[in-house]
């Protein structure tokens, strides 16, 4: 397959490092690599432009059944277009799923940053355990809760989240009921929303706070290679 769109930044980072030259659209938050060619942008994970796809004549546009809209999906399959649809809620399923879509659908060999990546987090000692709570939105107030990529990582780490049985996946979670929920440590990441050591910890006073990369927390991809020393260094660094 030699032309392929991926609405999905983590899988647009594995593609293009993996197989340079193939992708032929990408959203508007692919920004790694830098260089991503004569890629055209299409759109955000959430409102792509359809029809721009469409006319791309992608062989393959890689989707992520959390990160992208199932109507989106839907009105790319009824115009005939191939999909590979992910689905990515622990780091296992993670190296599951890259390697259906680089070696199983682009007929790759194994890539040598997968290989890498999967040596590092088997090599992991976990710090804690460490009891957390990790916002990803301020404004409202949203937390990762049950069944999450992030939350597994972190778990590999040693970091517990005190709200992995909530109900829901992004609970709305205030800062008093997060701290109520006897955490030591905030994890605050740089994205979805940008936490900052100005905006963020101040709202959990007492606790610990890391301030994390969110593309090492949340993408999976060759970001892999370097999380599990990256995240540590930055969970070991919380004051």
């Amino acid at each position: 397959m030699r032309r392929i769109v991926s609405l999905v930044p983590s899988l647009t980072e594995a593609v293009a490092v993996s197989a340079p030259g193939r992708l032929v659209g990408v959203t508007d938050w692919c920004t790694h690599p830098a260089d991503l060619g004569g890629a055209v942008r299409v759109g955000g994970t959430k409102n792509p432009d359809v029809p721009a796809i469409i006319g791309l004549r992608p062989d393959l546009v890689v989707a992520n059944e959390e990160e992208n809209r199932a109507p989106d999906l839907a009105a790319l399959r009824a115009a005939g277009v191939s999909l590979l649809v992910t689905e990515v809620r622990s780091l296992p399923q993670a190296f599951g799923e890259l390697e259906r879509l680089l070696v199983g659908a682009l007929g790759l060999a194994r890539p040598g940053w997968l290989t890498d990546a999967r040596k590092a987090w088997a090599a992991v000692a976990p710090l804690g355990p460490l009891r957390a709570v990790i916002p990803v939105w301020r404004r409202p107030w949203m937390v990762l809760g049950r069944d999450t990529f992030a939350g597994d990582v972190l778990a590999r780490l040693g970091v517990r989240n005190v709200l992995a049985e909530h109900a829901e996946r992004y609970p709305r979670v205030s800062p008093a009921e997060a701290r109520a929920a006897g955490c030591e440590l905030v994890v605050l990441p740089d994205e979805p929303y940008r936490f900052t050591a100005e905006d963020g910890p101040e709202a959990f006073p007492g606790l610990l706070a890391a301030l994390v990369d969110g593309r090492h927390l949340t993408w999976y991809g060759p970001s892999l290679r370097e999380a599990p020393a990256v995240l540590t260094r930055a969970l070991r660094a919380a004051r």
